[in-house]
């Protein structure tokens, strides 16, 4: 721990002295505990980040408009347009790599789930299945499974590590989640928890902003913080002693994510990528999600509000949209790419400008809530990175297969627990009706083909399968084939056997 001299000179020097104001009214306790924190901060970066946040703030962001272009046809993989085949090739690529342990998944486990509403990690969600499982439950499953698919395939005994990047407030109910629920028939060990820095927030004229009398005002760095906390909790090191060449990396609250996707992979790793990007296309060109394309002929990912509304609605020859890439934080990296991000690349990350309503302490000590935004909070995005690529591709996916968020609290219209939840029940529901059987509506109806088509008026049939009996719909026409299947249906485990003895 620095002395308080070191930290005050270090504070005066970076122009934040005021930091301190309070000091001589706290008690030994709360200072030494504040001067422990003040030591923790990078001091000697502060006076650029504050300065930095300010000028960002201020700046208006330049329109890219005259420099984009789509990402070219070839770098371009797709679930609907390419053919046969090559998806074949690319899974069996794929789980060869996941059976030699070449493998891992990274979550971005973001922050507490404040927009739904509750105070504890988003992947802590229960979305209201019948079975109830939360976000890290499904996710969990799935690990589960890829591994026991490679293993048959390859006859391997395969192992998929999965890293979990959690915020400071996070760290500890997520591991105490994990902890209470056996880590969900996972190894303890195959899972790496790790926290990404926390940095200051600034007020518009570039001061830190004090929370309380010896307290900083303080906010994760964003997903793309991952690159520094790989550094900082000596991740990089983990994945090489582990043989790990290959990670999936994605964020929490996509219900629909397939873990350390075996096509994704295998189309990656097939093209000689060093990063990669999932992406689907946009449902109408004012969807507030970022486009994968290039700018002056580099990959990147461009925001929604950097684009100029005719650029969003440009349309091709065949009426579809040139810029319909939607972003889904989605992602494929080497892991000597990750190390050379981590090497060579960080310090050249763009910082993302978030203004934000920041309580604080006035100079008379009191508490204050800011009615209005009062306050800057620097971060950068996971898919920053994208420009240092030396072979990026991007593969398309299907929405209603591959993406549904949760962002929102029940009410909202999109990006809600019954989006999220309708979205795996209306998979589900195509998937058993693909294995040829049928399904029964509660008054005994049989239900039309069409059941799993998810319609913004209506609510599937209450239809879940465990991730433990099939990864992606594989393996169920065994099961069901011929059937007549009464809702709400719950294939798990128990029942699958059930049902393979008869």
């Amino acid at each position: 721990m620095l002395s308080l001299e070191e930290v005050k000179q270090s504070l005066e020097s970076a122009g934040q002295s005021h930091v301190l104001q309070f000091l001589p009214e706290l008690c030994e306790e709360d200072r030494d505990s504040f001067l422990q924190e003040l030591s923790q901060l990078d001091l000697k970066g502060l006076k650029d980040h504050c300065e930095g946040a300010a000028k960002a703030a201020a700046s208006p962001s330049a329109s890219l408009d005259q420099h984009l272009e789509p990402v070219p046809p070839q770098v371009i993989g797709s679930v609907k347009k390419s053919d046969k085949n090559s998806l074949t090739a690319w899974e069996t690529e794929g789980l060869l790599k996941i059976s030699e342990n070449h493998v891992g998944v990274l979550l971005l486990a973001g922050g507490q789930g404040t927009r739904l509403g509750v105070q504890y990690p988003k992947g802590m969600y229960n979305v209201g299945l019948p079975s109830n499982k939360t976000l890290y439950q499904i996710q969990a499953e799935r690990i589960y499974k890829i591994q026991e698919l490679a293993d048959v395939k390859h006859g391997s005994k395969c192992t998929v590590p999965w890293y979990i990047m959690t915020s400071e407030f996070t760290l500890a109910p997520t591991e105490k989640f994990f902890k209470k629920n056996n880590y969900f028939g996972l190894k303890p060990s195959d899972i790496i928890m790790f926290e990404q820095r926390m940095i200051p927030a600034v007020t518009f004229d570039g001061k830190v902003i004090l929370q309380g009398k010896g307290k900083i005002a303080m906010a994760p760095d964003g997903n793309g913080g991952l690159y520094q906390a790989l550094v900082d909790n000596k991740v990089l090191e983990d994945m090489k002693k582990r043989g790990v060449e290959y990670l999936h990396v994605y964020c929490v609250d996509n219900i629909l994510v397939k873990m350390a996707d075996p096509v994704f992979i295998g189309f990656c790793v097939s093209k000689g990528a060093d990063c990669g990007a999932k992406v689907v296309e946009k449902a109408y060109p004012a969807e507030p999600v970022g486009v994968v394309c290039r700018v002056q002929g580099i990959s990147q990912v461009v925001e929604y509000s950097e684009m100029q509304q005719e650029t969003a609605e440009l349309r091709g020859p065949g009426g579809e949209l040139v810029y319909s890439a939607g972003n889904i934080c989605n992602h494929f990296f080497t892991r000597a790419f990750l190390q050379d991000v981590a090497e060579n690349f960080q310090g050249q990350l763009k910082q993302h400008v978030a203004i934000k309503k920041v309580p604080f302490v006035d100079t008379y000590g009191n508490q204050v809530k800011p009615t209005k935004p009062n306050g800057i909070k620097m971060e950068k995005f996971v898919f920053d990175v994208f420009p240092f690529s030396r072979k990026f591709v991007a593969f398309e996916v299907l929405r209603e297969d591959e993406f549904s968020p949760l962002k929102n609290a029940d009410g909202a219209a999109t990006d809600s627990p019954t989006t999220a939840r309708n979205s795996l029940m209306a998979q589900h529901c195509r998937w058993v009706l693909a294995a040829g059987a049928k399904l029964l509506d509660e008054h005994g109806n049989i239900l039309p083909p069409k059941a799993g088509v998810l319609a913004a008026d209506n609510s599937p049939a209450q239809c879940e399968i465990s991730p433990l009996v099939s990864y992606f719909g594989e393996g169920l026409e065994p099961l069901l084939r011929g059937r007549t299947l009464p809702t709400p249906f719950i294939l798990d485990e128990k029942l699958a056997k059930e049902l393979q003895a008869l």
